[in-house]
């Protein structure tokens, strides 16, 4: 039985990993794919509304040009313009 899409209020980095089977073992999730805690656990993915980025690596995701790592990860210009951002809605 095919599970339905959650809607925008209900979405998670949790439910979009299971729901479009992306394998991370840390998964966080922004509306606008600019700001997120940090990722601690890899393979570990940044999700939005539309896609996602995995980054396999804590050196691949600390060495992401886009994103500033602080207390914080900021993503200049949100994930859907880094290199790799899976499109899976739109």
């Amino acid at each position: 039985m095919k599970r339905p899409v959650p809607t925008s209020k209900q979405l998670s980095g949790r439910k979009l990993n299971e729901l479009w089977g992306v394998g991370a073992k840390h998964a966080l999730y922004h509306r606008e794919g600019t700001w997120y805690n940090n990722l601690e656990r890899f393979p570990g993915a940044l999700f939005d509304p539309s896609g996602y980025v995995l980054f396999a690596t804590e050196q691949a995701y600390k060495s992401a040009r886009q994103l500033r790592i602080g207390q914080e990860t900021n993503v200049t210009n949100g994930i859907s313009s880094m290199p790799g951002y899976v499109r899976i809605v739109g």
